[in-house]
C-alpha cells in the first residue's frame, strides 16, 4: 500500500500542478513564461510541481481576490450567505405568513 501510495501522491500531484499551470491566466504567473512552467512540471513532476505551487503563482489573499465579489474590496457587491442577506429572510417571513392565513386548507386528522 505504501510503494502505491509513493507513486500516487507525486502523481495526482503533478496532474494538479500542470491542470492549475495550463489554466492559470498569463498575468497571474510570476518568474517563468506559462509554457516554460508547463514543460518544468511535465519534466521534472515532483520539483516543478512544488515550484509551480510555491513561486509560479500569484496568491490571493484568503478573503478573495480583491476584483472578485466574493473579495473584499474592488468597490463590487460582496456576497452574503442566505441566512444573513436580510432579502432572503424578509422572503421566508412573506412565505410563511402566505402560510398562516387562515383558509388555505389546512389539512386535519380526519378527512
Amino acid at each position: 500500500m505504501l510503494r502505491v501510495l509513493m507513486f500516487l501522491v507525486p502523481l495526482a500531484l503533478s496532474i494538479y500542478a500542470f491542470i492549475d499551470c495550463i489554466s492559470t491566466k498569463d498575468e497571474d504567473i510570476r518568474h517563468m513564461p506559462k509554457p516554460l512552467w508547463a514543460i518544468l512540471v511535465l519534466l521534472f513532476p515532483l520539483v516543478g510541481s512544488i515550484s509551480w505551487l510555491i513561486a509560479g503563482k500569484k496568491r490571493h489573499p484568503a478573503g478573495g481576490a480583491a476584483g472578485s465579489p466574493w473579495g473584499r474590496g474592488g468597490g463590487r457587491q460582496q456576497w452574503v450567505a442566505p441566512d444573513d442577506n436580510p432579502e432572503f429572510l424578509k422572503s421566508l417571513d412573506d412565505d410563511k405568513d402566505k402560510d398562516d392565513r387562515p383558509g388555505d386548507g389546512e389539512r386535519g386528522g380526519a378527512g
